[in-house]
């Protein structure tokens, strides 16, 4: 793989995308487990929108390895380690991501684990950490604007 600009573009998609699927959750009833289980509906857009959000901040991550390393990385866990290892992240930055795809994954490959509860609770304590990661990434680009394409 050979180095390449961060597209700017690409930068600010996923980042509006991860914005929009945390509003989203947002605006769910999930401050009591009466109110969240009421509609059965409210636990599939939670998880819906959370996996989306995990995603687009995973597949954010890969963006920046690819362009700005040169690093090829499937695995949503290993897009966590590179960022820690190329300093993009902080080493408990990178711990807190590996830990979010960790629970995306079990959410695609064992979702019949995951509780309605455990979701609800996740989607109303524990948004910051994917805002903080989002905040972590997008600082990274902002201080390295030599590796950033900003043509449309």
């Amino acid at each position: 793989m050979t180095p390449g600009p961060i597209s700017a573009t690409v930068v600010a998609d996923r980042a509006a995308w991860i914005r929009r699927m945390l509003a989203g959750i947002r605006t769910l009833p999930i401050e009591s487990a009466a109110e969240f289980a009421a509609d059965p509906r409210t636990a599939a857009a939670a998880e819906s929108y959370l996996r989306r959000a995990l995603e687009a901040l995973l597949d954010l991550g890969r963006h920046i390895l690819a362009k700005g390393f040169a690093r090829g990385v499937a695995e949503y866990k290993a897009i966590a380690d590179a960022l820690g290892e190329e300093r993009v992240l902080t080493a408990a930055d990178a711990a807190l991501m590996m830990r979010l795809a960790g629970y995306r994954n079990r959410m695609v490959h064992f979702y019949n684990a995951v509780s309605d509860e455990e979701l609800r609770r996740i989607c109303g304590d524990q948004l910051s950490d994917i805002e903080h990661l989002l905040d972590a990434l997008l600082s990274w680009v902002g201080a390295h604007p030599d590796k950033v394409d900003r043509a449309i």
